[in-house]
C-alpha cells in the first residue's frame, strides 16, 4: 500500500491538539516524537540504563507529529485544508504554545504520490451544470454540461474540497452572463475557468504563488479560455486597480477579514463577493468583518467543517 507521511512541528503541549486535527482530516494514525518522553540522563533511574544514549541525540529539537494518509484524489485538497487548519490554530488561544506548526510531506515508499493520486481522481459534477474532469480522463458530456478540464498539479483546487465545491455552487447561482470577475488566490484556476464557462465576460485570476499561476495559465489555455481569463502573480490589493462585478476568494478567514474593507475598491457598488476557505469556528469573525465593511450577507453555505458566503457590497 502506498502512503504519504505528513509531519507537523509543534510542542509537547500542542501534540494532542495537532494529532486530533490530523485524524479529523483523514489520517490513518499518528505518532509523536518528543524529547520529553525520554528520561533525563542526568537523573538515572531504573529505565535509563535500557535506553541507548544516542537515541536522544537523534530526536528533533521540537516535537514532531507524524501522520499517514492514502494518496487518493482528495489528498492534495486535504493537505491544503490542513494548512488552513494549522494557520487557524496559530491565532486561537489554547493557553499553550503550539510551536511553528510547519507541515512537511514525504513518500513512505519511493513512489511519487503526486502521480499516484491521479488514479483516483475521476470526473464529477460540481453544482447543476459544472463538471470537473481531469485532463487525463474521458467524459461523455451531457446536454447543458459545462466541463472544466483541470490538472491541479501542486496547486490547490482539484474541486474535491468542500470549500471549492461551495464556491462553484455559489458562482452558478450568482452569475447570469456578461459579468467581470476577479478570482483571488486562484490556485489551479478552477474557479476562474468555471466563472468563464458560466458566462463571465472577463476574469482576472490572481495568486501570490508563482507555481499556482503557472498551473492556472496551463489550465486556462487547455480549456481554450486564454482570451477570456488572465492569470497574474501578485496581491490583489497591491498588484491591480481592477474593478469587477463579482469577486471570489477561496482563501482563509484571516485574509478575508483583513481585506474585506479594502476590497470595496475592487468591486462595483452593488457587486457580489463570494468567500470560502472559512473553518466553522471563524464564521462569525468573517460575518462581523463583512458587515463592518458594509457588505450584506445574502447566503451562507456549510459543508463539514467549512463555510462559504455570498455577500453584496453596499450601493
Amino acid at each position: 500500500m502506498q502512503w504519504v507521511e505528513l509531519t507537523v512541528h509543534t510542542t509537547t503541549g500542542g501534540a494532542d491538539i495537532v494529532s486530533e486535527v490530523l485524524i479529523s482530516q483523514g489520517a490513518t494514525g499518528t505518532m509523536v516524537e518528543d524529547r520529553a518522553d525520554i528520561p533525563d540522563p542526568s537523573k538515572p533511574n531504573g529505565y535509563w540504563e535500557m535506553i541507548d544514549p544516542a537515541l536522544i541525540d537523534s530526536l528533533p529539537e521540537d516535537v514532531v507529529v507524524h501522520a499517514w494518509f492514502e494518496p487518493d484524489h482528495t489528498f492534495m485538497d486535504r493537505l491544503h485544508a490542513l494548512k488552513e487548519k494549522m494557520a487557524s490554530l496559530k491565532v486561537q488561544d489554547f493557553g499553550v504554545d503550539l510551536g511553528t506548526l510547519d507541515i512537511q510531506t514525504k513518500d513512505v515508499h519511493d513512489e511519487d504520490w503526486s502521480e499516484v493520486w491521479k488514479k483516483y481522481y475521476k470526473p464529477f459534477r460540481a453544482g447543476k451544470h459544472l463538471v470537473v474532469k481531469p485532463t487525463w480522463e474521458l467524459y461523455d458530456a451531457q446536454p447543458g454540461d459545462k466541463v472544466i478540464e483541470i490538472d491541479p498539479g501542486m496547486a490547490f483546487g482539484s474541486g474535491t474540497h468542500e470549500t471549492t465545491g461551495m464556491c462553484m455552487e455559489l458562482l452558478e447561482e450568482a452569475l447570469h452572463g456578461g459579468e467581470s470577475v476577479i478570482d483571488v488566490g486562484t490556485g489551479s484556476g478552477i474557479l476562474a475557468i468555471g466563472a468563464a464557462l458560466l458566462g463571465a465576460r472577463d476574469v482576472l485570476a490572481i495568486d501570490i504563488d508563482p507555481m499556482a499561476v503557472k498551473v492556472a495559465k496551463e489550465n486556462i489555455e487547455h480549456n481554450g479560455l486564454a482570451h477570456q481569463v488572465k492569470a497574474v502573480e501578485g496581491n490583489l490589493l497591491e498588484s491591480t486597480d481592477g474593478v469587477c462585478d463579482l469577486c471570489v476568494a477561496n482563501i482563509i478567514a484571516d485574509v478575508i477579514c483583513m481585506f474585506a474593507a479594502p476590497l470595496n475598491d475592487h468591486i462595483v457598488p452593488g457587486g457580489l463577493f463570494i468567500c470560502s476557505g472559512i473553518i466553522k469556528e471563524r464564521e462569525q469573525d468573517v460575518v462581523d468583518a463583512l458587515t463592518k465593511a458594509d457588505y450584506t450577507i445574502l447566503k451562507i453555505s456549510r459543508k463539514g467543517e467549512w463555510v462559504a458566503m455570498l455577500s453584496r457590497r453596499h450601493d
